[in-house]
């Protein structure tokens, strides 16, 4: 007999604003705590001291995470110019230096050349997989590899301030895969003169804002309470960037065991992803074909 897994069955998002200097599934090990749930995980890990939203799924909410993860992301970044670090970021050692110093045209014109669809060769010190290991193991153990570079989709980058000459302000607004310390790094080779990432903050994902998010210690004065109960958000946030049908009562019964059911539809295009409503509440995702949706993804709400 299967043992039944401890904690509250509770769905929905808890948007967490992250500290500098905590890792992604430490924030995810502390909600999942306060909240005494049964089943948490996030939606795009941040590095341990990049600052920002991270949201984080309860219970059937883990089930559109990937809608979150494939969602547009907004930073807000400081560029350190004139040195390079083994790690693209100011955890690492200073690798290479020099003392050129572009002015402000020569970077928002190099800024040109980060839009669009783009090739990235993620960090030798992130959690991409190289022949089934991660990279960041790999590089400290001091073995020799490549990373391959990976198409990005980014919307804008722009220049915000230069705080002085070795530091310029930047913000970005990119797609699903985006490493801010490989645009950091590149940034500094298309200048000539190296850089990397001296501070990192996500300001938004998808729906989800840094500004709404709790901090860490408003989860630890609120945990175990039905306080922070109240900043739950509904499961159907996660699926803010699919078209929505609303499925009928029959609809609904046959989506919920798994099967085709009859939904009605404004404006979505056949075989388009969508997700069924019914009495206000997901009931599941999956494909639109001849006034049905047929479920890849089913909540048990």
């Amino acid at each position: 007999m299967a043992r039944k897994r401890k904690g509250r069955d509770i769905s929905g998002w808890l948007v967490v604003d992250k500290p500098a200097g905590m890792t992604s599934t430490s924030v995810v090990n502390k909600v999942k705590w306060a909240l005494q749930a049964r089943k948490a995980g996030h939606a795009g890990t941040l590095d341990p001291e990049a600052t920002g939203v991270l949201a984080v799924a309860l219970g059937e909410a883990t089930k559109t995470v990937p809608y979150i993860t494939d969602a547009l992301k907004a930073y807000e970044f400081c560029v350190r110019l004139g040195q390079a670090t083994n790690t693209d970021d100011t955890e690492g050692e200073v690798i290479a230096e020099s003392d050129l110093r572009p002015d402000d045209a020569a970077i928002k014109a190099a800024l040109g050349g980060f839009v669009g669809d783009i090739m990235q060769v993620p960090p030798k010190y992130s959690a991409v997989k190289i022949d089934g290991q991660r990279a960041y193991k790999l590089a400290r153990d001091g073995e020799e590899f490549e990373v391959e570079a990976r198409p990005l989709w980014v919307e804008e980058i722009v220049m915000t301030g230069r705080p002085d000459a070795d530091h310029v302000l930047l913000e970005m607004v990119c797609g699903k895969g985006g490493y801010v310390r490989s645009i950091a790094r590149d940034l500094g080779e298309a200048l000539g003169c190296y850089g990397h990432v001296d501070w990192l903050r996500r300001v938004w994902s998808g729906p989800f804002e840094a500004n709404d998010g709790l901090s860490i210690e408003q989860i630890d004065e609120m945990a175990h309470s039905p306080e922070l109960d109240a900043f739950i958000r509904p499961l159907e946030e996660g699926l803010a960037d699919l078209p929505m049908v609303t499925a009928t009562a029959e609809g609904a019964a046959r989506l919920r065991n798994g099967n085709p059911g009859m939904v009605i539809a404004q404006d979505v295009d056949y075989g388009e992803e969508c997700w069924a409503a019914f009495d206000g509440h997901a009931v599941a995702v999956g494909r639109f074909k001849a006034g049905e949706l047929h479920p890849s993804r089913v909540f048990n709400l």
